[in-house]
């Protein structure tokens, strides 16, 4: 009589194979999450590939070195920062091109920034760890708007122009001394010089800077 195999005899399964990509995404997860809590120093890849379950081998298979990893997480940083100051933008009522929404939106665009610096310092620090990583040129042929933090700035700009606030010989190249106050002051009060200023406060300070830019593009 014959019998079949039994169960615990049976041919064992499969190793579950993960999604085609998944390893790297997973690394660049794991590395801004170390980014997060650590900036861009604990980004390294043992650590990524220990939180992601995989071999250290795994990870070179996605990234050719440290590097590699690095760059990608601070590309992922510089998204958190721009889906932040995105958010603000749209929690902005008033229709496009109506002066006082365009110039609460510059504005919102602003205490977003502030606020990704002073809530999450590791990614803030870990977004611009490399700094030609990240095109800042003005865009002559991109596909469909400029999502980066940078596109934001310019595209709350250009509505100003529209609304008539901001006038058109003044446009080109403003974007670059406006993005370099914000940032400034983001870097000196979170993890400069006025950091640690006795009595200073950090919200006037953020305030003020806001202010002198509106005023400034009037």
């Amino acid at each position: 009589m014959t019998h079949g195999r039994p169960a615990a005899e049976s041919s064992p399964a499969e190793p579950r194979r993960r999604p085609r990509g998944a390893v790297r995404d997973g690394l660049v997860a794991a590395g801004l999450e170390l980014a997060r809590s650590g900036g861009p120093d604990a980004v390294v890849l043992r650590e990524a590939t220990r939180s992601v379950g995989v071999v250290p081998n795994a990870a070179y298979r996605h990234f050719a070195d440290r590097s590699e990893l690095l760059a990608a997480v601070c590309a992922a940083a510089i998204g958190e920062l721009a889906d932040r100051m995105a958010a603000a933008v749209a929690s902005v009522t008033g229709e496009y091109g109506d002066p006082m929404a365009a110039g609460e939106r510059l504005r919102a665009i602003g205490s977003a920034y502030f606020a990704f610096a002073r809530d999450e310092p590791g990614l803030f620090a870990t977004a611009f760890a490399l700094p030609r990583q990240h095109a800042y040129g003005t865009p002559d042929d991109a596909a469909g708007p400029d999502r980066t933090p940078l596109g934001r700035l310019r595209a709350a700009l250009d509505e100003l122009v529209d609304a008539g606030v901001l006038d058109p010989e003044r446009r080109t190249g403003i974007e670059y001394p406006i993005w370099s106050t914000v940032h400034g002051m983001a870097v000196l009060s979170g993890q400069g010089p006025l950091r640690d200023v006795p009595g200073l406060d950090h919200a006037r300070l953020e305030e003020l800077a806001l202010r002198m830019i509106g005023e400034t593009l009037r």
